[in-house]
């Protein structure tokens, strides 16, 4: 985009000579211009440096969206730290075990989540030092003197917002490090350079054509990719503006996005289908936006969502190792499938034993770069994982998919939630599909849980909409007009939500481990038959 713009210090401080007032990011309470941004982040760097932070260490970070997060984000950058952002619904021994794997020093964390550190204080290897922002509702000395307490706010204007901050740092260096959502087990550290980062808000922009006339929404958190390399990053490079909101609101988002004039937005799991399920309205039609773009895209209501908001769906297909691999764009959208390959990557469908698949046959999914630098650069701390993942010198994704004969690729499911029932495979993904498209339901989740014969049984955990009831025998009977007689749910549980992450994704993870509960209904306890 532009020449030698390719760190985020360079292109911050580019825009802030030449726009330093004009507002970047409109959050829920305050603003931004692009000045005070850049301003508070030489501030941060300094405070950093301040407590021995330098190039190539690491930095914890556990915020919610707002002004903090950007400068610390900002200040890092200036110094060559690694940032480390976390999950802020992370506590206990997820949190202890990232603070220790990153190796990090400096946490910089809301009050609200101090006890979370005080708690697990004797478990913590490295931490030296804790910056709060925010008042915590205790003396920090008094909770615990195994780390040297400080205010962010106090520190931060006793640094100086003019004292530059003279480190080379080079797109290849690595600029943080994003843990994976853990959605499957243990989370893995995913360093990523500066060239990367780029790399992901090019494709982003090259995709949806965004322009200097573009708002973009995120209601993501900015410890994920999709908030901070395909809305901040992305809005930095095309010299539009961003509006950032802590969390998603169905009944409140087509509201927010007339209020603020957004144009486009980003969704990722069930979003679009929630907010199709919201209750119509006539102006439903009557708003600013004209694109959006994520992953998954659920092809039941692909076109009805955009004829009812008026708006154009592209879809993604990705992780947070390679950014985006393949790109399904609205104007040539192909139904069901995740688009085709983007001009960075290779991607090929391998067998068990490593071979290419023919043309329509599913397998493993993955990918090798064509250009340097544009994806991960290693698993942070695990050399294993990270050599693992690049057998026969392609990177693994763990994801199963196809390829038809035009080179567009289709996701399957991933890998771990593929269901091996009495010798067929079962795609969890497509079985949600079919499920969440009843009319009473609002969402669900399937897995697999152990068989007492051998292999597994598909349990479907479902949420209802508000005010519904739902016989298990009425959603069996739909299930078996619509799907294969063996991925037809032999389990059906009723739960109030589902677990997810900031990311809203649905942590399977622990409704594996919850099982077949007390509340779980059984067909075959009744003797509902399924028919072949």
């Amino acid at each position: 985009m532009y020449k030698g713009l390719e760190t985020f210090r360079a292109i911050v401080e580019y825009r802030a000579k030449q726009k330093p007032q004009e507002r970047f990011i409109q959050f829920e309470q305050d603003s931004l211009t692009y000045q005070e941004w850049n301003e508070n982040g030489n501030r941060a760097a300094n405070l950093a440096r301040g407590l021995g932070l330098g190039k190539g260490d690491t930095c914890a970070v556990m915020l919610p969206n707002g002004p903090e997060f950007l400068s610390i984000w900002l200040g890092l950058a200036k110094l060559g730290a690694m940032e480390v952002p976390i999950n802020t619904a992370f506590k206990g021994d997820s949190l202890a075990y990232i603070l220790n794997k990153a190796e990090c020093k400096v946490l910089v964390v809301s009050a609200e989540w101090v006890e979370r550190i005080t708690a697990w204080k004797d478990e913590l290897n490295h931490l030296e030092h804790i910056v709060v922002v925010g008042d915590s509702s205790k003396n920090t000395e008094e909770i615990s003197t195994a780390f040297t307490w400080h205010s962010f706010d106090r520190l931060l204007m006793q640094a100086d917002s003019t004292l530059p901050v003279e480190v080379d740092i080079q797109p290849d260096d690595p600029s943080v490090i994003l843990f994976t959502s853990g959605t499957t087990g243990t989370s893995k550290g995913v360093v990523l350079s500066h060239r990367a980062n780029f790399s992901v808000a090019k494709t982003a922009c090259g995709l949806m054509n965004y322009g200097e006339d573009d708002r973009l929404f995120t209601v993501f958190p900015l410890f994920h990719v999709n908030a901070r390399y395909t809305t901040v990053l992305v809005a930095l490079l095309m010299d539009c503006d961003v509006v950032m909101h802590n969390r998603f609101s169905a009944s409140k988002f087509w509201d927010i996005c007339r209020r603020e004039k957004i144009t486009a937005f980003n969704f990722m799991g069930s979003m679009l289908t929630i907010l199709m399920k919201q209750p119509e309205r006539p102006e439903d039609a009557e708003n600013p936006v004209k694109k959006a773009f994520g992953a998954p895209t659920p092809t039941e209501i692909y076109h009805d969502f955009q004829e009812r908001f008026g708006v154009e769906i592209s879809e993604v297909y990705g992780s947070t190792e390679l950014g985006t691999v393949a790109a399904n764009p609205a104007a040539a959208f192909r139904k069901g499938a995740c688009g085709q390959v983007v001009p960075i990557y290779e991607c090929e469908i391998h067998d068990d034993e490593g071979f290419p698949c023919p043309v329509g046959k599913s397998g493993e999914i993955v990918v090798r770069p064509k250009k340097p630098g544009i994806m991960f650069t290693e698993y942070y701390g695990n050399p294993e994982a990270t050599v693992q993942s690049w057998k026969d010198l392609w990177f693994h994704t763990g994801d199963t998919g196809r390829m038809d004969e035009d080179g567009y690729l289709y996701f399957v499911d991933r890998k771990k939630d593929v269901i091996r029932r009495k010798g067929e495979n079962i795609s969890s993904y497509e079985v949600e599909r079919v499920i969440n498209n009843h009319p009473k339901i609002y969402e669900s989740a399937i897995i697999g849980v152990p068989s007492e014969l051998s292999e597994e049984e598909v349990l479907a955990v479902i949420v209802l909409k508000a005010g519904e009831g739902l016989e298990h025998e009425e959603l069996l009977d739909f299930c078996q007009k619509r799907m294969a007689h063996f991925a037809v749910p032999r389990y059906l549980r009723v739960v109030e939500e589902l677990p997810r992450n900031a990311s809203q994704r649905v942590e399977k993870y622990k409704l594996r481990n919850e099982g077949v509960t007390e509340d779980t209904w059984d067909r075959e306890l009744v003797g509902y038959q399924v028919e072949r």
